[in-house]
């Protein structure tokens, strides 16, 4: 293969910005990556610029409006731009405002050769030496930012980790930080369905070498030609195949991408999705928990994932931070601790719908000065046999249990519900909540296979004062519940001597030696995490604690169903929820006093 003598090209006449396409930027393992480079248009060819950067496989050049044509119609129209691409900052707006944007295919996408392995160490490091290459040219001010969703969120927490020279901050807008907890293997279950979309569809379709993108207006085709079916296969790696042969935190794909988020010096605006409940939301959290820096903020927000880093409030609160920091222009004190309220929470309060941007808006907002609130009540409402879920613990005079199917054929035989009486007075849930509860496992008469384990789904749905069920937006415009939580029962025990071992978060290593089989029909406590959130319960309302053994509501694309990872030969049977003297089970809530 030969590289086009034309590349990169320079376009400063069609566009209200300098467009320079397919820049080679050579790193230090003797590889490059190719970047896409725009620049405000001004008189002083001199002038230096602040710089937001991206680095992901989804293409720097695939049209957002042939990507996700109905997500590009639901955009601002100020983002709705021939170069508006996926999950990231839109050119037009940002070098309207004096910023350069570069946005880069990570090795083995787009118009970067290499091998294809996303969310490895190699795209770190990769990224890492992008940002120091920025930093260095004469049309950059020296000061990096990073802001985007997701996959480009996802990466910016170890970037920073990784301390590389000219990063001056970090703006991930649901982004995981822990590869493990958070996005592959929640509560220790494979998260099989969304890594696998998301890799054919956005990752996959856009390999270094792929035959037939332009044909298909998913960007040009390759600089240097396409590669043959055979060579395509020898160069990537896909998520699924990279992570399915570990399922503990120290095997080498999760070993090999691990960091410590006290590493985290720069200052950090970490948005939250309360509607994130199947890959993001806890990383937003917890990296904003436990950063190292000094200047970081916690902002939540809900609705889909794809839209609301381009909402007009939305970007004035990224435009004012990236200012403070990148050009030196603080406005509302973001560079000055204590200024501006560490944490701005949405408070999702009555029944306006899902994905309904407008409805949403409705929401109120309210600043706090630290996370979990300082005032929380943690308060234990208690599951009862006869599937009640109440404030008071329940009188058991005899030993009784609750249960429901492992695999069932019918699979509203594969869960259990426990519903509250209406509630009496508005009630605040803001924070962290833990299932704490007794279980065993069961076989079937003349089941062929002894199950040895047990997968747990949780979920707290919320029902109106006039019965209909409250929905809340998921990452894809699917209606979800209040909030999850995940576990695999072998992976139960929690190391309390941990540092980040919460009464209201437990910390679980998920090392081989904490993993433990389950014996037939012994009892076991366990306490699940669920994922943090905020709801506020009008009166007469009512909450659904569901706990099953399939998918609960809001799953979408996100199943845990891989063949591999959940053999019905381990999992299938009876799970059982014990109820006695010796075995409460309780949900223990974050109530806020005094939200009226």
């Amino acid at each position: 293969m030969s590289v086009d003598p034309e590349w990169p090209q320079i376009d400063s006449t069609s566009y209200p910005y300098i467009f320079e396409k397919n820049v080679t930027v050579n790193l230090s393992n003797g590889s490059f990556i190719r970047v896409n480079i725009y620049k405000p248009k001004t008189a002083d060819a001199n002038q230096k610029f602040p710089v937001l950067a991206t680095h992901g496989p989804y293409g720097k050049d695939v049209p957002y409006r042939y990507f996700h044509p109905k997500s590009f119609s639901d955009l601002e129209p100020d983002h709705q731009t021939e170069h508006s691409a996926w999950e990231v900052p839109t050119p037009r707006h940002w070098t309207a405002r004096g910023y350069a944007i570069v946005r880069a295919d990570e090795a083995g996408s787009g118009q970067s050769p290499g091998y294809l392995d996303i969310l490895s160490c190699a795209s770190i490091d990769a990224f890492s030496e992008l940002v120091e290459w920025i930093a260095e040219q004469p049309w950059s001010n020296g000061k990096v930012g990073t802001l985007g969703i997701s996959y480009y969120a996802a990466s910016q927490w170890q970037l920073a980790a990784c301390k590389p020279k000219g990063l001056a901050c970090i703006v991930p807008y649901e982004g995981f930080s822990d590869h493990y907890r958070d996005m592959c293997r929640h509560g220790g279950i494979l998260s099989n369905g969304g890594l696998d979309v998301i890799w054919h569809r956005q990752v996959g379709s856009n390999q270094y070498g792929l035959p037939g993108r332009a044909a298909r207006n998913w960007g040009d085709d390759t600089i240097e030609g396409s590669m043959s079916i055979e060579a395509l296969a020898a160069n990537r790696v896909t998520l699924i195949d990279a992570v399915r042969p570990y399922p503990f935190r120290d095997g080498e794909r999760f070993s090999s991408v691990a960091f410590n988020l006290e590493d985290v010096e720069v200052p950090v605006l970490s948005v939250a999705n309360f509607g994130g409940i199947q890959l993001h939301l806890r990383g937003n959290v917890q990296g904003f928990l436990h950063s190292g820096s000094n200047l970081k903020y916690l902002r939540f927000i809900v609705g889909r994932h794809d839209l609301p880093m381009y909402y007009p409030e939305e970007v004035a609160v990224q435009e004012s931070f990236f200012d403070a920091f990148l050009k030196g222009e603080d406005r509302v004190g973001w560079s000055r601790k204590g200024e501006v309220p560490a944490v701005d929470l949405i408070l999702r309060k009555g029944n306006v719908g899902f994905n309904d941007p407008k409805a949403e808006k409705q929401f109120l907002r309210r600043q706090e000065n630290e996370w979990p609130l300082a005032r929380t009540q943690y308060t234990d409402m208690y599951l009862g046999a006869d599937g009640t879920l109440g404030w008071t613990k329940p009188t058991i005079d005899a030993p009784r249990k609750v249960q429901y199917e492992a695999f069932p054929e019918d699979k509203t035989q594969g869960l259990a519900s426990f519903t509250t009486a209406p509630f009496e007075s508005e009630t605040e849930i803001t924070g962290h909540i833990v299932a704490h509860l007794n279980v065993s496992l069961g076989r079937h008469r003349w089941q062929k296979t002894t199950p040895s384990d047990m997968d747990m789904f949780v979920a707290i749905r919320h029902i109106s004062s006039t019965g209909e069920e409250v929905y809340y937006t998921g990452p894809a415009g699917e209606a979800s519940p209040i909030t999850k939580g995940y576990l695999r029962m072998s992976f139960r025990k929690t190391n309390p001597q941990h540092p980040r071992h919460r009464e209201w978060l437990p910390h679980r290593d998920y090392m081989p030696g904490d993993a433990a089989a389950m014996v037939l029909n012994e009892i076991y406590p366990v306490d699940v995490e669920i994922w943090p959130t905020n709801v506020i319960v009008q009166k007469g309302d009512r909450l659904i604690l569901e706990i099953g053994a399939v998918e609960l509501l809001g799953a979408g694309i996100f199943q845990h169903d891989d063949p591999v990872d959940r053999p019905e030969a381990k999992f299938k049977g009876t799970n059982s929820i014990h109820f006695s003297k010796n075995y409460d089970n309780f949900i223990t809530l974050p109530i806020i006093p005094n939200s009226n």
